[in-house]
């Protein structure tokens, strides 16, 4: 997957006028990148920030878990899109895929399949963390990747003490390199997913406007009221995210009645 930013984007991420970006251009260290003039790649836009000195300020380390527990609402898409902006925009990201599908680490352009070391090798073989991240050509952002590989890794962590805290412990060792850490999780409750809650600061849940993805909301509450009570683990932050959404129509949160005649059903579901 190559990126391209037009000039007009580039500049307005370095908040530049054209003027200023052309200026820039023309510095030795930069002009010899050979970016520009009509177009320039990630590693362009880190090298300006860093020449330029053009950093936001320096957010304080905090661990943010998109999670629902059913599938299909767009978690990897929402949490990808969401780390890479932070990074675009000069935070420090580190992006946790803990799905084995590898769906996250694919959508960055990273060959799963051939990686040698995932997020299985820190949880279950205690690799050091900074020793399997994968670093991206946008040097703002870096990758913990997973692979079909993990599939085992909830049966692998059952027997070892402190189960549910190795990747709390695992991350205790990168925060002051991160500004965001975000993780993508899989639609399903486990010891994967457990030790992600146990690791997060936020939890962000992302949901269709349709009655199944809200129905799996009691599900996830009821877990999380659990943890708060048997590990004493409290989120800071809460947030649904609408995903999808149609802004011309109303979507029901009825569930299916096989009574109603084809029609009303329709006519439930998408109200004009």
């Amino acid at each position: 997957m190559e990126i391209r930013y037009k000039r007009s984007h580039f500049a307005k991420l370095l908040g530049f006028t054209d003027q200023q970006l052309s200026a820039a251009d023309k510095l030795p260290e930069l002009k010899a990148l050979g970016g520009g003039p009509a177009s320039y790649h990630p590693r362009h836009l880190s090298a300006y920030r860093r020449v330029l000195d053009r950093h936001p300020r320096r957010e304080p380390s905090r661990r943010q878990l998109f999670l629902n527990f059913k599938g299909g609402t767009g978690k990897t898409s929402l949490s990808v899109a969401y780390a890479y902006r932070l990074a675009e925009l000069g935070h420090r990201v580190l992006l946790i895929d803990l799905d084995s599908q590898g769906h996250a680490t694919q959508h960055l352009g990273l060959a799963a399949e051939s990686l040698e070391r995932t997020v299985f090798e820190v949880l279950v073989k205690g690799v050091p963390i900074e020793d399997v991240i994968v670093p991206h050509a946008l040097a703002e952002f870096d990758v913990l990747p997973a692979n079909l590989r993990m599939t085992t890794i909830d049966i692998s962590l059952m027997p070892m003490a402190g189960r549910e805290y190795k990747l709390q412990r695992a991350l205790a060792g990168v925060l002051d390199r991160y500004e965001f850490i975000v993780m993508d999780a899989p639609p399903s409750f486990g010891l994967l997913n457990l030790n992600a809650l146990m690791a997060s600061d936020d939890l962000l849940v992302p949901v269709l406007p349709d009655f199944l993805s809200f129905h799996g909301l009691k599900l996830l509450f009821e877990t999380l009221g659990q943890l708060e009570e048997d590990l004493n683990h409290q989120l800071q932050r809460i947030r649904i995210v609408i995903n999808q959404a149609d802004p011309d129509r109303h979507q029901s949160v009825q569930p299916h009645d096989p009574d109603r005649t084809r029609g009303q059903r329709r006519a439930a579901v998408a109200l004009p």
